[in-house]
């Protein structure tokens, strides 16, 4: 393996691929065009892309609840979030398919050696979102950070939807951070970074960087080491 500074880790929110139902063709074009030019600027990067479900699977999952109720478990509701990651991956690997690896990963019991520029995952197992994927991903292709792309630009000290004096956090630790979001997992929770999956990267010693995955010059700004707008969670 070559140095972790070359794996690239990012947890790609499904509200980013598709957020209202069908695929957003605009930011998928602009992400191809992101990802490559990363990739020409630096032969030895590698990037992991673990992608979410977005308004597909919180669509299956209502309708699931809608017509059968209280009789599905959250294991059901999560296999349907799983499968929705499945096809927004499938989507993903085919954009890239001239430089991704022919396989997406849904096991990451296993450690592919995948030898191309970019890696796609999808969901693996109920209990925990995608994020939790990408920390084991870190884990196994020592990578000592993930990247978090979703449709908001920082971690609030509360919810910005309800209350109007929400104030953004630029650094907190994973202690503080999990007393924000909690330790339990649901079925379409929506958090900034999946509980489970702070808990993992907190043992692990794995860095989380927020940041809105659609104001692509502030992702470049990261990757520059440059002033950006996001959170750091370590």
């Amino acid at each position: 393996m070559s140095d972790a500074k070359d794996k690239i880790v990012i947890s790609l929110g499904g509200s980013l691929v598709v957020p209202d139902g069908g695929p957003n063709t605009k930011f998928l074009s602009e992400f191809n065009r992101f990802i490559r030019k990363k990739l020409a600027e630096n032969k030895n990067r590698q990037f992991f892309i673990v992608v979410g479900g977005g308004k597909v699977a919180r669509n299956y999952r209502d309708a699931g609840k809608e017509v059968v109720g209280k009789e599905l478990t959250p294991d059901d509701l999560d296999w349907l979030g799983i499968h929705a990651t499945r096809l927004n991956a499938h989507l993903l690997r085919t954009i890239f398919r001239d430089i991704a690896h022919p396989n997406i990963i849904k096991d990451y019991g296993v450690i592919r050696k995948a030898a191309e520029p970019v890696v796609i995952g999808a969901g693996w197992k109920p209990g925990w979102s995608t994020d939790y994927d990408a920390v084991l991903l870190c884990k196994d292709y020592g990578a000592d950070t993930v990247i978090n792309l979703s449709n908001i630009q920082q971690v609030y000290d509360k919810d910005p939807k309800k209350f109007s004096d929400a104030k953004p956090i630029n650094k907190i630790s994973w202690k503080e951070f999990k007393k924000l979001v909690g330790s339990k997992w649901g079925p379409g929770l929506n958090a900034p970074f999946d509980p489970i999956a702070s808990a993992k990267a907190s043992k692990l010693g794995i860095k989380a960087v927020i940041l809105r995955g659609d104001n692509l010059k502030n992702l470049d700004n990261y990757f520059k080491n440059k002033k950006f707008v996001g959170t750091i969670i370590n």
